[in-house]
């Protein structure tokens, strides 16, 4: 029994070790590209260079607006600019190849089915969305108030749609064309509701997280050009070029985005 055990101990330990050269992850939570892969990760982190702007909330608790029993329950914050106090990160930055040169056949198809887009306390939840042009987004409401989900496109169809109050299953919506930059969505319903949905047909682009980071995996080698984007500073970067290497992760470490961009 003891021996027996004892080589579970190993098979396990043999497959801890086969995982971890698959996936490396660093110590400040970004992946690392698996030695002897064929493809390469980018990471990197956005930070604003200057004082952190103060913006008021959009809607203030107890304001007089409509719904404002579920509307101004609590303060609607102003999304348009999210900074992280500490490290001064930049969130919802859209980095993205508007068109890769070619895309490898495994990756060409999403390996999700759908995204989900919610709607609580009169916000869209998340603020930034990437949308494959073969997903659906699925679009629920978690408020015991009506929303509507208007969406403004450049190449694919506008949708205006009602939400019933607290739909858990949602509604689909289909954005089959890509778009070459994110598009506005918003609530007719409560005005001040807004966020963006960038619509691509392939995987390598990324939204920054609350600490201005972000990855783009599975990138064949070569040269790639991105496009760095923010809904308040319209282009950080409309062409920022880097060499990937097949097994490998080319950080680009801190990029500082003055503050006056986002004036």
């Amino acid at each position: 029994m003891k021996k027996l055990d004892s080589a579970r101990v190993l098979l396990a330990t043999a497959c801890v070790a086969s995982a971890a050269l698959l996936v490396i992850v660093s110590e400040t939570g970004a992946r690392a590209a698996a030695p002897g892969s064929k493809y390469g990760i980018v990471t990197g982190q956005f930070i604003l260079d200057g004082a952190i702007p103060d913006l008021p909330p959009i809607v203030k608790a107890g304001e007089a607006v409509r719904d404002a029993a579920v509307c101004a329950k609590e303060e609607v914050p102003n999304e348009e600019l999210v900074i992280d106090p500490k490290s001064k990160g930049i969130a919802n930055i859209f980095v993205y190849i508007r068109k890769p040169k070619n895309v490898p056949a495994e990756f060409k198809k999403s390996d999700k089915p759908y995204v989900e887009f919610d709607q609580k306390g009169c916000r869209f939840i998340p603020h930034a969305l990437i949308v494959r042009t073969d997903q659906t987004v699925k679009v629920l409401s978690g408020d015991p108030v009506a929303h509507n989900t208007h969406t403004h496109p450049i190449r694919n169809q506008a949708v205006n749609t009602a939400i019933k109050p607290n739909d858990r299953e949602g509604l689909p919506f289909k954005k089959p064309i890509a778009e070459s930059l994110p598009m506005r969505v918003t609530c007719d319903f409560h005005p001040w509701m807004k966020a963006y949905w960038l619509v691509l047909d392939h995987p390598y682009a990324a939204v920054t997280d609350e600490e201005g980071r972000f990855t783009i995996e599975n990138l064949p080698p070569g040269e790639h050009e991105f496009v760095v984007w923010h809904e308040r500073a319209g282009y950080v970067n409309r062409k920022l070029t880097v060499k990937v290497e097949a097994g490998k992760t080319t950080d680009l470490k801190t990029q500082s985005v003055p503050a006056s961009k986002f004036n």
